[in-house]
């Protein structure tokens, strides 16, 4: 079982109220000497000195907790509530930890000039733990700033990189559909994109088949790979690497993308997740391609509140959430009401996507 964490903020409270203390003991002690220099029991065995210290300890003791308790309160909500336990973290905790003592040093030594150890060394330990916990806090939180004080990239660990700016394996169901080749032409994809001779190999295994359904998708796949090959902006490479030891050609992308520090692009959804839960960074072109789905389909029924009448006879127009037109035939008396609409079909224009349905019921 991992220890408790609330034993260090005790001890700093403990430790705050022990200062706390020792200051009051001090304040009582010189506040009865102020009054009283005899040093002449008038309580039992205690003198004025003794009575001063022990009512600045009870003191000390009652504020203490209230105080340090209060403190670290302060502290905790200064922080930025971010909490790591990477090596960079904790070294530049450190440094705040120390540039917090140095600065409690230089705010507190004039307290020294009063000449009154008793009453000085609380205070000065008071603030020592207090801007050490707040510098450490903040140096972990703002570990970047801190560590780039003494050079760039100075004991920062690397930063993890998009998967769009990594290699690219590319899986053979992506060069079967094709669409990839419209995502790159559209300036979302590019870079160096490897093909395995795997991939090949099922490819040409496809595109030699009896069948003519399969004959067709492996030279479609082939046919894309060279299309790719041309495209500008795409550094299409082949890699001669196998893994003899694996035999399954999915497997072998995984292993090929955990050697080579690549993604994966693929549109096998189970291929996708395999590789993810292997620690692979995955470009999911079937997750693109729902993402970027109509929000209606033909035969889908959406509420529309129509807000105007349409161009042509017995139209009205809506929108919905998303600002996408909404043109429902004959329909043009409810305007101003929401009603059920049965999307009959979907539009995608130059200037955007437009729905024409009609009313539940209608014709």
């Amino acid at each position: 079982m991992a220890p408790r964490l609330s034993r260090v903020p005790n001890l700093v409270v403990e430790t705050l109220r022990l200062c706390v203390v020792v200051f009051f003991a001090g304040l009582g002690y010189y506040v009865a000497e102020h009054f009283d220099r005899n040093d002449r029991p008038v309580l039992g065995a205690f003198s004025v000195l003794g009575l001063g210290i022990v009512l600045g300890c009870a003191l000390g003791y009652v504020l203490g907790g209230v105080l340090g308790r209060g403190t670290v309160t302060a502290v905790r909500r200064a922080e930025t509530s971010l909490r790591a336990t990477s090596a960079e973290q904790i070294v530049a905790g450190g440094v705040g930890a120390v540039i917090g003592v140095l600065v409690a040093g230089g705010v507190t030594w004039p307290i020294f000039l009063i000449n009154r150890p008793i009453l000085t060394i609380p205070v000065f330990a008071f603030m020592v733990v207090t801007l050490g916990l707040l510098g450490f806090r903040l140096g972990t939180s703002k570990r970047e700033a801190v560590l780039g004080m003494f050079g760039a990239r100075v004991g920062l660990a690397e930063r993890r990189v998009a998967p769009v700016a990594l290699p690219r394996i590319v899986d053979t169901s992506v060069a079967i559909d094709g669409r990839v080749l419209d995502v790159v032409r559209s300036g979302f994809l590019h870079g160096k994109m490897l093909v395995p001779t795997p991939v090949l190999a099922e490819l040409q295994g496809l595109a030699d088949a009896g069948d003519d359904t399969r004959r067709h998708r492996g030279r479609r796949g082939l046919d894309l790979l060279d299309a790719l090959r041309r495209e500008e902006g795409v550094e299409l490479e082949v890699l001669d690497d196998d893994v003899p030891a694996v035999v399954e050609v999915d497997a072998k992308l995984v292993r090929l993308c955990l050697d080579r520090g690549a993604a994966l692009l693929t549109l096998d959804t189970n291929l996708a997740r395999a590789a993810a839960l292997a620690g692979v960074r995955v470009m999911n072109l079937h997750a693109l391609a729902q993402a970027l789905r109509p929000p209606v389909l033909a035969g889908d029924e959406v509420a529309v509140l129509l807000t105007k009448p349409g161009k042509e006879p017995g139209q009205a127009v809506g929108y919905l959430d998303d600002g996408t037109m909404v043109v429902v035939e004959r329909s043009r008396d409810a305007v101003g009401r929401e009603v059920p609409v049965v999307v009959t079909s979907v539009l995608t224009t130059a200037n955007g996507r437009m729905v024409f349905g009609r009313t539940r019921g209608g014709s």
